[in-house]
Parts: C-alpha cells; structure tokens; sequence
C-alpha cells in the first residue's frame, strides 16, 4: 500500500478533532488552558491539522483560538461550522463569518450527504441544498482558507440513496474543497460496506477524501482502516477515541496500526515513541482514567499473566507480543498471580535464577495467598515485598506497636487516626485528622515514620479500592484493599485482605510505605542493611 508503485510510502494525514468532536463527549469538559496544552501536545507529537472548535457555538471555543495563535510549529489549526443556513447567502452567514474571524488557515465545515437528512432534519430541498454545499465551500476557498468539507451521513445516505450522496461529494469538489471526510455519523456502518462506498467516491471525484468514523458498533478503527485501504487519504479521530456516544475513532490506535501493519507514513515518525506517555498525559488533562487495556498504550496492552506466556516471552518475545513496546513508549510487565510459574518470578526478579528452592516456595506462597484473597497482579510492589520477605531480604525501617481510629459525630462527623511505631530505639506516637478512616491512618503513619524517614513527604495515596470477597457473609465478609500511591514519577500498587477492612488497609499502606522506603534506597535507622534484615 505504498500507492503508485513509489517505493515512498504513502502519507495518511492525521486530522484530530479533540477538541471539538471529543469534548461532546459525556463526563469531558475542558477550560480554555485545557485545550491550549492539549493542542500544544498535539503539535508537538505531529498531528497534521487540530480542529480547535466551533467558534459560534461557545465564548470557550472563540477564546481558544485567540489563546493559540501563532503558538503551533508543525499542525495547521482548522475552525469548524456548518454550510450556510437555508435561505442565507454564504457570504451573509454568521456561522461562515464567524470562521474567517477565527484566523484559523484551515476551515472544515459539514453539510448532509444523506438525501434524508437534507429534506427531514434542515427541512431544504435536497437539489436546492446541493447550490447550498457548494456556494459555502466556495467562499471560504475565495477567502484563502484550505477547505476540509464534512459529508455528514454519508455511509447512511450512500446505502439509501448513493448517487445523491456522490452529489453532495460533487458539490463540496465543484465549490473548491481540498479535502472531502467521509463520515460514519452515526457509527453503525460495516468495514466493508465503508470500504465500498469509499471506493465509489474515489472513483467519481478527484477531490482528496479522509474518513470520520464514530464508535457506535464497535468498529471506528477497523472502518477508518477500510477507508484507507479504499484510497482515503486522511483520518479523523480523537486522542483515546473521546467523543459523544461511544466515541470517535481512536486515533491513537489507528496511527501506529497505520505505520507497523499497513507500511503507510503517518505523523512524525520519532515521535511514535512517546504515543503512551502522551495518551495519558491528555488523559490526566481531561481529568479521564486511562483505560489499562488500550491498545498499543494501555498498561495492560504488553501485560502477561499466565505462566505459559511468560516463558515463552522471556525466550522470544514475539511469542505473545504483535509489536515491540518500545515501539510506542510502552513496557512489558510479567504478572504475579496464583496463575504464575517459575517463569513469571523469574521474569520480574531475575536474582532468583540460582535459587530454586526459594523460587518453588514463593510461587507456593503466592498461590496460598491468593487463595486467601489476595491479588498480587494489580498489586506489583506487595509482591516485590513478598520476595524480599522469602529471600530474607526485607528490611524492618520499623516496628508497628498500636493503631486506632475514632470516627465520631453525626451532624459534623470527624475522623481521627493515631499510630504508635517504633524506629530504632524511639517509639513514636503520631495522630492525624483524614476525610475518611484511611485518610486518617495514612496521615498518621506517614506522620509518625516522616520525621525518620523524608523519603516519605513525597508518598502520596492516590487511588483506594474495596472488593467484598463473598458478600454471603454479610458484614463479616473478607474484604480486599487495594491502594495505590504515588511516589515521585512511580506508582506503587499495593493489597491487604482481611475480614476487618481497616486491618486490610493497614496492610496495604505498610506495604506502601515499606516499597517507597525499599526503592530510594533508605537505610534502615541505626542498623546496617544486614542487621536490619537480619531483625
């Protein structure tokens, strides 16, 4: 697919629209410094065109334009609206005008390749409505504008009705357009079904075409793919697939299937290595979790759990992997779980390869406890903590005498935690207000270990999960903590089970604490490591 027979292979432009399509998404609202980073990222990673929003709808959007000006290197910025509204000359339109004042260099505006659309939903006379489609994209083009037209519907209107939906093609092509998106509005259509309309619009325009693919059935990537397998140069999609509904197209899917499976050039090749750190960072923008089993960029994208597979990954990696990580900034992670072997211990803590006997009571262990409750594939530092503790390696930074937490009030209620450790020769006693019993009895540990140990000022609980294990047992169920912290530019995950659930939130938090300790390398108060292991 390298197009021509050139040995260059062919260019699939990126076209990202986060901004706007990605923001009618549920749960999703950016301020105006918001979409600022985020274009600046986009830019940065080698996007093509950024869509910044739709300046008539909102003041957000119209200041986002004003905010971004002459700040983006590399991506052309393009402002969005729709054809002029019936009965309105082009060069009378508010929405067309409100795009010029914009001072964005490109304009995508979308009009109805659905004969249906054009006479039910704008109520227009579909020819008449034709004169509509061009005269808009003409006067925009008039005004130096590169010109991306949106034919809104047209799978749906390609299957109902295709020569009027090949019209619509023709008139944005006869008005001047430089780019023609077809689009899966609705999200329903089928690869092959896109792929053939796709293939009838290439063949009756010469206008270049892009795709614009919604999530509904599923199947955005694998239609934006057909698309360009049919002759379309350009993808629209959105960072993470964000979008109404169901979503847009991911395009962060899409670009490194484009350029590892396809062997097209998309983007700016070097940076297809910072792809994860990116998803995520936009992630953490748009106050949205990352989805671990993202392709490519996921945590769980290049994550092997059972045993089988992590033999035979360690041997030959693309044993159970389609690509390197590395490809697109992402790691391998073998897990530890009651599905383990030797294989996956041996994989994360290669020091046990001469240690045998140690190895086979470690995967033992961790099936034992496992069976207690226990989840060690989500909780990767208790079990580093686990292998320490076998190999008699494990590091006492203290000793915990007493814990207890008060929860009082009704119209004000108040929760308070106090914890009694002992550090060398001194016992410390630390109390703490929280918002909730764990917030409370973290600040306290944290409080009683930190004037000992500075490492941990910088530990910060972020995440906090409960399961019930058997709700059977009512209120006397064995429940399982999950906490993660943050340390620096490291997550620790850790677990803790018990019946009582602050005893299996002590247990996760110690083992926070103890982790962080273990990784800055903190010696132990007043011993010497071997002393201290020894104890």
């Amino acid at each position: 697919m390298t197009g021509n027979g050139s040995a260059t292979p062919r260019r699939i432009m990126l076209y990202d629209t986060t901004l706007r399509d990605g923001t009618q998404g549920a749960n999703i609202s950016l301020t105006v410094d918001d979409k600022v980073q985020i274009a600046l990222l986009l830019d940065d990673i080698g996007v093509d065109y950024i869509e910044g929003g739709w300046p008539l709808s909102n003041p957000k959007d119209l200041a986002f334009f004003q905010a971004v000006r002459g700040r983006l290197r590399h991506a052309r910025l393009a402002a969005f609206g729709s054809t002029a509204r019936r009965g309105r000359p082009a060069e009378a339109d508010a929405n067309l005008r409100a795009i010029l004042e914009t001072g964005a260099p490109v304009a995508c505006i979308f009009g109805k390749a659905s004969r249906f659309q054009a006479e039910r939903i704008l109520g227009q006379d579909p020819e008449a409505y034709l004169g509509v489609v061009e005269s808009s994209v003409r006067f925009l083009k008039r005004a130096g504008l590169e010109v991306v037209f949106d034919a809104e519907h047209y799978f749906d209107g390609f299957k109902a009705d295709p020569g009027y939906a090949l019209d619509v093609v023709r008139a944005a092509e006869a008005g001047g357009a430089d780019w023609v998106a077809l689009c899966d509005t609705n999200g329903g259509s089928l690869p092959e079904e896109v792929e053939a309309a796709t293939r009838a619009a290439a063949a009756a325009v010469q206008v270049r075409l892009g795709i614009h693919a919604h999530n509904d059935g599923g199947l955005a990537v694998a239609n934006s793919l057909a698309a360009l397998r049919a002759g379309a140069d350009m993808v629209q999609g959105t960072v993470n697939g964000y979008g109404e509904r169901c979503g847009n197209a991911n395009w962060v899917t899409i670009w490194p299937t484009v350029v590892a499976k396809l062997g097209l050039a998309m983007g700016r090749p070097e940076a297809l290595s910072r792809l994860t750190t990116f998803s995520r960072t936009v992630a953490e923008i748009a106050n949205m979790a990352p989805n671990p089993s993202d392709p490519y960029v996921g945590e769980n994208a290049f994550t092997h759990k059972a045993g089988v597979h992590a033999s035979a990954v360690r041997k030959q990696p693309e044993a159970y992997e389609h690509i390197d990580p590395g490809l697109v900034g992402n790691d391998r992670r073998i897990l530890v779980s009651e599905l383990a072997g030797r294989s996956n211990l041996l994989a994360r803590f290669p020091e046990l390869a001469e240690r045998a006997d140690e190895t086979a009571r470690l995967v033992e262990a961790i099936k034992e406890r496992e069976h207690r409750g226990f989840q060690f594939d989500a909780a990767e530092a208790s079990v580093a903590l686990l292998v320490r503790e076998v190999l008699g390696e494990r590091l006492e930074y203290y000793r915990p005498l007493h814990y207890h937490v008060w929860v009082s009030g009704v119209q004000a209620p108040g929760v308070e935690a106090t914890v009694r450790v002992q550090v060398g020769d001194q016992e410390v006693l630390e109390a703490a207000l929280g918002d909730g019993p764990v917030h409370a009895l973290d600040g306290a540990l944290r409080k009683a270990l930190g004037r000992f140990y500075p490492a941990l000022h910088e530990l910060r609980l972020t995440d906090y999960k409960v399961r019930v294990l058997d709700g059977r047992e009512g209120t006397a169920a064995t429940v399982r903590v999950l906490v993660s912290s943050r340390l620096r530019d490291r997550t620790i995950r850790t677990v803790g089970v018990s019946p009582n659930i602050l005893e299996a939130s002590w247990q996760a938090l110690r083992d926070a604490v103890d982790y962080a300790l273990h990784v800055t390398g903190t010696p132990v108060l007043g011993k010497a490591p071997a002393e201290a292991a020894r104890s």
